[in-house]
């Protein structure tokens, strides 16, 4: 098992107020599966995501990843974790300004460890993978919204993580960019990564093959995609 959560709580205090946001929530991930997790704003999502990709701890319960359990792991055990098994695609892109795309993929690598000659090898191979191998000397401001977004799949994969963690990331793109992103998760869960997409949007959601929702804090339902979207069946939108 992949991953393996176990009656996970997370108690925010606000002011003089206890905030439950997750409540007693269990989940297993196997190897290889592409989940999306679903909800209205304030369901836990966000926080269940948090917790998943080792930026937050637990209150109460464990969560084990890849047979290690994280829960009880203190902050640069969590950070060490966060670098080796987890990579991250964000709404926002969280791209470095002054750097290039193939420095952007590059910096994990040296958080790593990595010498420069082999990250910076294996930066251009993987925006190479993600069709970006003639735009790796641009920097973000020279890319559009699409390729940014490319970018940032790519630093997420240079990595080889055992999961790939998508927070909204369609959020900043139109429908067509945002066909040609979930065309490129679709192939990175078919070169066998895990998959996790946190996403409010119900058509996002249903590339995933399983889908969690969350409400008020707990697990509302967890069902198998049975309408699965697929790139390699549906047409590509047109903008108007």
């Amino acid at each position: 098992m992949l991953i393996s959560i176990k009656s996970l709580n997370r108690t925010y205090i606000m002011g003089h107020e206890k905030v439950e946001a997750l409540k007693d929530v269990s989940l297993d991930i196997e190897k290889n599966e592409y989940v999306a997790l679903m909800g209205p704003s304030g369901s836990g999502k966000s926080t269940l995501m948090n917790l998943i990709g080792c930026l937050d701890s637990p209150t109460r319960g464990e969560y084990w990843l890849n047979g290690k359990e994280v829960s009880t792991m203190d902050d640069g055990e969590l950070a060490e974790v966060r670098n080796k098994e987890i990579g991250f695609v964000f709404q926002t892109f969280n791209l470095m300004p002054r750097l290039s795309a193939l420095e952007n993929v590059a910096l994990p690598l040296v958080y790593a460890g990595v010498g420069k000659e082999e990250r910076l090898e294996r930066a251009r191979k993987t925006l190479e993978s993600v069709g970006l191998g003639d735009r790796v000397m641009h920097k973000p401001n020279e890319l559009s919204g699409g390729q940014r977004q490319r970018v940032a799949v790519a630093r997420a994969l240079v990595n080889n993580p055992a999961i790939i963690l998508a927070d909204e990331p369609t959020g900043n793109l139109d429908t067509k960019t945002s066909y040609e992103i979930m065309g490129l998760f679709e192939q990175i869960h078919k070169a066998g990564n895990t998959v996790i997409l946190v996403t409010h949007e119900q058509d996002i959601a249903q590339h995933a093959h399983r889908i969690v929702r969350l409400r008020d804090g707990l697990v509302e339902s967890d069902v198998k995609n049975e309408n699965i979207i697929s790139m390699a069946t549906e047409p590509a939108p047109t903008e108007a």
